[in-house]
């Protein structure tokens, strides 16, 4: 069963949710597409973008395609590796549009400047939990960690796990288990929401429901059939 886009999420009567629990990535999809926000940050510092994806596509690439080798994304996304370190390094292979050097200080503060909250995907949120749906937050995280709205994330979430602030990241399996025992559920008890494939498929063979994020009407929906028994 589905309900419309602008229809909050609500059981039948005597209906038993399938589900008793959802974690939500945070940026690309409680906030606008990553992949927005890094263009409108290529544009603002006239950084050309060839030198940006020869640069991080093979980061990427090894972070979320499991092959496991290693790159700065693990260390930042760990906490190993400072904020100054990694705009340091990211910084020395990019090339500004008319060959300027790019400046490393506040790169990662720069490129996430244009980075919004969804207004229709928090909503959702706070429907799943004003229904008794156990709401957790799984983020990755790319610079520090007072970058998050804390007052925020405490209304939405029951809990909240950032990559840097416990040593370990999407897709290892352990984060998800710490996630899940922190929220006091089971792999089978809950739905992982994440937009990208690599996530998804680490929470899937972990046994959780997960729904590949591409737009708030598409998550909504899918949802609402995961915790809405027939």
């Amino acid at each position: 069963m589905t309900y419309p886009a602008n229809e909050p999420i609500c059981e039948p009567r005597g209906a038993i949710p399938a589900l008793r629990g959802v974690i939500f990535d945070w940026g690309g999809v409680l906030t606008t597409p990553i992949i927005h926000t890094v263009q409108a940050w290529l544009d603002a510092d006239r950084i050309d973008r060839e030198s940006y994806v020869a640069a991080i596509r093979p980061w990427i690439s090894q972070a979320y395609g499991g092959d496991g080798a290693e790159s700065p994304v693990h260390a930042l996304e760990r906490g190993e590796l400072a904020d100054e370190e990694f705009e340091a390094i990211l910084a020395g292979l990019l090339v500004g549009v008319d060959g300027d050097p790019v400046p490393a200080a506040g790169l990662l503060t720069r490129m996430f400047a244009a980075s919004a909250v969804q207004e229709d995907m928090l909503d959702l949120v706070r429907e799943l939990r004003a229904n008794g749906v156990r709401t957790g937050l799984l983020s990755n995280s790319w610079g520090v960690r007072d970058a998050y709205p804390w007052e925020l994330l405490s209304e939405l979430f029951d809990d909240v796990v950032i990559s840097a602030a416990v040593g370990m990241r999407k897709p290892e399996e352990r984060i998800f288990l710490l996630a899940l025992q922190r929220l006091g559920l089971s792999p089978a008890e809950c739905a992982f929401v994440d937009d990208v494939e690599g996530n998804i498929a680490a929470a899937r063979a972990l046994g959780l429901l997960a729904v590949h994020h591409t737009d708030a009407s598409a998550t909504r929906a899918q949802l609402s059939e995961l915790l809405t028994p027939d």
